[in-house]
């Protein structure tokens, strides 16, 4: 039952990313409602592992943290570059840098 609830918690976190994601337009916003869906995979990682007994959810977690710290760095560098190019961080105007 306690599992249940912890992949309950899971999807109300992925949904909360997803829409981030979809509605914003502000790039740090953006990084930070993919780390919601992250999370949200990490619950479900571990939420399976104690419905299995096993330990593979908890590794698995692991690797998806190291992933989201490299995200983060690799994101807000491209969102440092982004400012320095157009002094904002509006992602509506990045078609406009193609080349």
């Amino acid at each position: 039952m306690l599992a249940v609830n912890f992949l309950l918690l899971a999807a109300a976190l992925f949904c909360i990313g997803v829409f981030g994601v979809i509605a914003r337009r502000n790039a740090v916003l953006v990084l930070m409602s993919i780390e919601l869906i992250l999370a949200a995979v990490n619950l479900n990682f571990v939420a399976f592992a104690m419905m299995n007994d096993n330990i593979d959810g908890q590794v698995f977690a692991l690797f998806v943290i190291a992933i989201a710290a490299a995200e983060v760095g690799v994101g807000l560098a491209m969102v440092l570059m982004i400012y320095r190019n157009r002094k904002s961080i509006a992602l509506d105007g990045l078609s406009e840098m193609k080349g």
